[in-house]
């Protein structure tokens, strides 16, 4: 059953304005650190001020002695409550490097930031006044923050792992042994390049909040937390403490942002959940901003060695990548899975034989550990794979569009079967190309250079493409499996139609922005012909919505949207066997349109939907073995990822004096197939867009040779103001997943994905008559000045 088959007068496909704007706008909404929880004690954690030393004593005299201190603990005095260390959900090799570590350190910390105590007081302020109060002797070791010489292992960070390296994942395709190695010897173009994926701070604009409420007898707790995986956490918080899983509730309230970030299982969850049940009081936290840039992962971190080889029309015939993945102090929930993610897609949206050649190490530094940011390896690849096509065609003195137009797979190939064996659903990468070219103005813009990039000139004008390929939904469940990842890819959904015709969806998906409560009613409206606004969408609470797996990866529409609508449909057959004993008709007479069953042939014999609701509700004339009520669940595991496309062009103009690099126009063309509501697509896209550029451009989170962040409030951590933001022209091509009946694709990531390569490639083709060839994230002007005078000499 497709998504039109009901309804003549669509919803699905309308600009329907987010029904969860009003409660936020005017401060309605309730983030954790808003909920009253009296009688709250206030957790506050004495973090490592060094990336790597042992602990010697710890005296914590003075700061138990504070009046409104309720206790005081060390990562000894803790070791008890924990049934195991903190968990990592993805070994991806079976001899996989992971050290052990639980919320607070033991015997020796590994970054700055580490916890090292805990303080349980009666006010936020006094437990932050203890920690002043805290003394810790370290005895200090050598740091390591570079990737090159943490793989040197001269300085081992965990010495009972005996080296720095956690893992090494090769994925070595040939169509015939040695295939890569003759391509590189025979190809007529070969490009080697190195490429650095600096860290980031995810900063989402709600740093994180815990509160922890047990109940007065029985053992069962209640944690509130800005989190985007309340069904995850629920189960890791379960194994890691040893409580039964049917005593733990966890909801997300409003959650204001995560990106990634807040996919994780945090030492403060955990804290606050067993001191909880340890005191029997309520227990809370809230993370400050600058400890938020220590205590909360960060994102990318990678050194990519990038190699691709080309025949003599440049048509590439294999590649080759090496990664140097920062894996940071420890490994969080899905640390040493991330760069994996995008291990698939290094080749990009290319018709690349079976001659791909990719390894990555995961590496342990002295820093905060990494996880997942928003787009989580894809972004990475595509970077690779996108900046990589800039340098062959420079090598090859070729225009970047036209390389790529020689290189596209085709839209009659699809559905493609990879170099990887993987099933590319659908496709039209030559048309989202041709047609952000045409928006941006590609050949006006290749004109305009003629004239304005002349020696001398103090302004020069560069333009960028990107084209991507997104695998994303991470489904389904068998392929996961073979990945080692420690959890399915299914969605699960109720949907319950109540007596008075009113709806609730129930839903696993856990939203944090991405207007979830809107598209869903409008998935379950067009399905079930009830009007959107009688339409009610649970979530985020594991009491109300026991099964699901939560919101990442782009995986909410194309796994969780398609659920709610194969609940509906078990719904409406329901509802049909309804209709047909009370019409005195067989089932497969009756058509079902607009809410309403009819007699086909006969359109005056007919039932609505709200009649139907009721007459399972009273159960008064239903056909013999039907339950009563109207409701219906369904858990959705895809057969294949969804894979969205698109093209982002970039113009930027640079000021050769300053470096100053302005974006003057940016243009993305995406395709994630039928669009539940293009005002959210939109949305989606253009902060995508944004936290790209804010990679090229802005951010980095720096640290000294010692492991210090620099880079810790945002007046040292730049991002992007909303004057430093372009008009970003949207545009989109449909091509229908064919294999989900919604025919959507994921469109989160969309933007992050497509935007830094497209950002960088426009800055250095503005340079390149300049001899810059390269330069690294982000294009700051002082990046961007230095590389211009290095290129000089």
């Amino acid at each position: 059953m497709t998504m039109t088959d009901n309804r003549p007068n669509t919803v699905v496909g309308t600009r329907l304005l987010r029904r969860e704007d009003p409660a936020l706008l005017t401060g309605e909404g309730k983030f954790t650190n808003d909920l009253s929880i009296p009688g709250a004690l206030h957790l506050a954690v004495k973090r490592s001020e060094h990336a790597h030393a042992r602990i010697v004593n710890i005296d914590t005299t003075l700061a138990a002695a504070l009046p409104g201190v309720v206790a005081v603990y060390t990562g000894a005095d803790l070791e008890s409550l924990w049934a195991a260390p903190m968990p990592c959900a993805w070994p991806v090799t079976p001899d996989m490097k992971n050290p052990v570590h639980y919320p607070l350190a033991v015997s020796k910390v590994h970054y700055v930031g580490d916890g090292v105590v805990a303080v349980l007081a009666t006010s936020e302020t006094i437990s932050r006044d203890a920690l002043d109060l805290i003394e810790v002797t370290y005895e200090v070791l050598p740091a390591v923050v570079d990737l090159d010489e943490a793989l040197s292992d001269k300085v081992i960070l965990h010495e009972e792992l005996g080296t720095n390296s956690s893992y090494t994942w090769p994925l070595l395709i040939e169509s015939t042994p040695g295939c890569v190695e003759e391509a590189f010897k025979n190809a007529a173009y070969t490009v080697k390049e190195r490429y650095v994926q600096q860290r980031l701070i995810p900063m989402a604009m709600e740093p994180r909040a815990i509160a922890a409420v047990p109940q007065p007898f029985g053992g069962d707790v209640t944690m509130y937390s800005a989190t985007q995986v309340p069904h995850i956490l629920k189960v890791m918080a379960a194994l890691t403490l040893g409580i039964p899983e049917h005593q733990l509730r966890i909801v997300a309230p409003s959650v204001g942002g995560g990106f990634g970030s807040k996919l994780d299982v945090y030492a403060e969850e955990l804290l606050c959940l067993a001191l909880s049940r340890k005191h029997n009081v309520p227990v809370r936290w809230v993370e400050e901003r600058s400890e938020n840039a220590h205590a909360t992962i960060h994102g990318r971190g990678q050194i990519q060695h990038v190699e691709l080889a080309a025949d003599s029309d440049g048509k590439l015939t294999a590649v080759r990548f090496r990664i140097i993945a920062d894996m940071g102090a420890y490994l969080q929930l899905v640390t040493p899975g991330v760069p994996l993610l995008g291990a698939f897609l290094y080749a990009g949206v290319y018709n690349l034989p079976q001659a791909y050649d990719f390894s990555c190490t995961g590496v342990f530094t002295s820093l905060t550990p990494t996880d997942a940011y928003r787009g989580a390896g894809r972004p990475e690849a595509t970077y690779a794979i996108e900046c990589g096509m800039d340098a062959l065609a420079r090598k090859m003195n070729i225009d970047p569009y036209e390389l790529r137009k020689r290189n596209f797979i085709q839209k009659e190939q699809f559905p493609y079967t990879a170099f990887s064996g993987l099933t590319y659903d659908s496709g039209d990468h030559a048309l989202a190309a041709e047609k952000a070219t045409q928006m941006a103005d590609y050949a006006g813009i290749r004109e305009q250079q003629k004239t304005q990039n002349v020696p001398g000139a103090a302004k020069r004008i560069g333009i960028g493409m990107a084209s991507y390929f997104e695998m994303c939904g991470l489904a389904p469940s068998r392929v996961l499996a073979s990945l080692n990842y420690g959890a399915g890819g299914w969605e699960a959904a109720t949907v319950r139609v109540l007596p008075t015709a009113k709806v609730q969806v129930v839903t696993g998906t856990s939203p944090h922005g991405q207007g979830h409560e809107t598209s869903w009613a409008m998935i379950a409206s067009e399905k079930l012909g009830i009007p959107v606004e009688d339409i009610d969408v649970l979530h985020s609470d594991t009491a109300i919505a026991p099964l699901g797996m939560d919101t990442y990866g782009s995986r909410s529409l194309p796994v969780g949207g398609v659920a709610i609508a194969g609940a509906c449909d078990k719904v409406i057959e329901k509802a049909r066997l309804i209709a047909a004993h009370q019409l005195e008709c067989a089932a497969d007479d009756l058509e079902f349109a607009n809410g309403l069953f009819s007699v086909k042939g006969s359109p005056d014999r007919s039932l609505p939907m709200a009649a139907l609701a009721f007459a399972a509700f009273t159960a008064h004339n239903l056909p013999d073995g039907l339950e009563p009520n109207l409701e219906a669940q369904y858990t959705y595991d895809p057969p294949n990822f969804s894979w969205p496309f698109g093209t982002h062009i970039c113009i930027v103009e640079v000021d050769v004096e300053t470096g100053k690099v302005q974006v003057l126009k940016y243009v993305a063309i995406d395709d994630c197939g039928n669009q539940i509501n293009p005002l959210i697509v939109e949305g989606q896209v253009h902060g995508g867009v944004i936290q790209g550029l804010a990679q090229a451009l802005f951010e980095e989170a720096v640290y000294d040779s010692d492991g210090n962040l620099k880079t810790t409030t945002l007046a040292e951590y730049l991002v992007p103001a909303a004057s430093d933001v372009p008009s970003i022209i949207t545009g989109h091509t449909i091509t229908p997943s064919p294999t989900n009946q919604l025919g959507v694709k994921g469109v989160g990531e969309a933007g992050t994905i497509g935007a830094a390569p497209a950002v960088m490639n426009a800055v250095i083709d503005a340079l390149s008559g300049l001899g810059v060839t390269s330069m690294a994230m982000p294009a700051s002007p002082q990046t961007v000045w230095r590389t211009i005078q290095q290129a000089k000499k």
